[in-house]
């Protein structure tokens, strides 16, 4: 279990600066967006908002699925990795909702014109965002997290509608005020981006705590090992499912029908041994021994 608790131990500090970095930036983008009257600054302050109370929610998540296994609980609360990030997918979609129908009403109702020295802020809050992109995608590979992933794509969607908020704000400030609805469709774009990166967010979620098996490489390699085992004639059956940060391997093997008991019960062993050895970040495997007929 060592293994496991220094992922999430690690996975739980890439949250801890997510956190901090989303808490910042949110203060600085409602700040200059209400200062400098750009409602598409403050749609993108909403959406760092949401980053920050996600961050907040995925820690809750990980810290809670690193809890080892308990009588109630016998296999983990891995679970509550996916339904931390599942959380956060519901989140993006109602911030999404409310962000269009606040533009709309923007678009319609004749308002200043943003600032000018607001794109100064935007410049800096898209190379924050960008690097954060990159800090918590490349954690999230590490540590295998599907809520860490959830997370860097989150930061990537901020980004793009910071983006958007730059050109909103560019064409309103400087192409006059016939044109000062560009930063409230900006604002509306980026609630169309965030509410289809909640979609997309909800459906990874969705697709862990509902058991998806891990792509079929990663289920071949599996099989490999254990194919690789002296007495192991053949392997019928394989699923590999992830749950938090942990895999669970249900394996069928084939072996001779002649072996006593004890005999297949050591291949098991060793196939369970190898299985666990080459990849770190299973549990637990569970295994069928079948007689094997020519």
């Amino acid at each position: 279990m060592k293994g496991h608790n220094s992922l999430a131990k690690g996975a739980q500090s890439a949250v801890r600066v997510s956190i901090v970095v989303n808490l910042l930036l949110s203060v600085v983008k409602f700040s200059a967006g209400l200062l400098g009257h750009s409602f598409a600054l403050i749609a993108d302050a909403m959406e760092s908002w949401v980053d920050f109370t996600s961050s907040a929610m995925v820690w809750f998540g990980l810290r809670t699925a690193s809890r080892p296994p308990d009588k109630d609980h016998p296999y983990g609360h891995g679970k509550a990795e996916p339904l931390s990030a599942l959380f956060v997918a519901f989140v993006m979609l109602a911030v999404a909702v409310f962000i269009a129908f606040e533009a709309i009403d923007h678009i319609i109702t004749p308002h200043e014109l943003p600032q000018s020295w607001t794109l100064i802020v935007i410049t800096g809050v898209l190379a924050t965002k960008e690097l954060l992109y990159r800090f918590m995608l490349r954690k999230a590979r590490h540590f295998k997290s599907t809520s860490l992933e959830v997370e860097a794509k989150h930061q990537r969607t901020d980004a793009v509608t910071s983006l958007a908020a730059f050109v909103g704000i560019t064409i309103a400030a400087f192409a006059g005020p016939k044109w000062a609805a560009a930063d409230d469709w900006a604002a509306l774009f980026a609630a169309a981006l965030i509410f289809h990166q909640g979609l997309k967010a909800g459906k990874t979620a969705l697709s862990e705590l509902m058991d998806k098996a891990l792509p079929d490489e990663v289920v071949n390699e599996v099989k490999s090992t254990a194919e690789a085992i002296t007495g192991v004639v053949s392997v019928n059956a394989c699923f590999v499912r992830k749950m938090g940060f942990e895999w669970f391997v249900d394996i069928h093997l084939g072996v001779d029908g002649t072996q006593s008991v004890i005999e297949g019960h050591a291949i098991a062993h060793e196939v369970v041994d190898k299985i666990k050895e080459k990849f770190p970040q299973v549990y637990d495997v569970l295994t069928h021994i079948e007689p094997y007929e020519q």
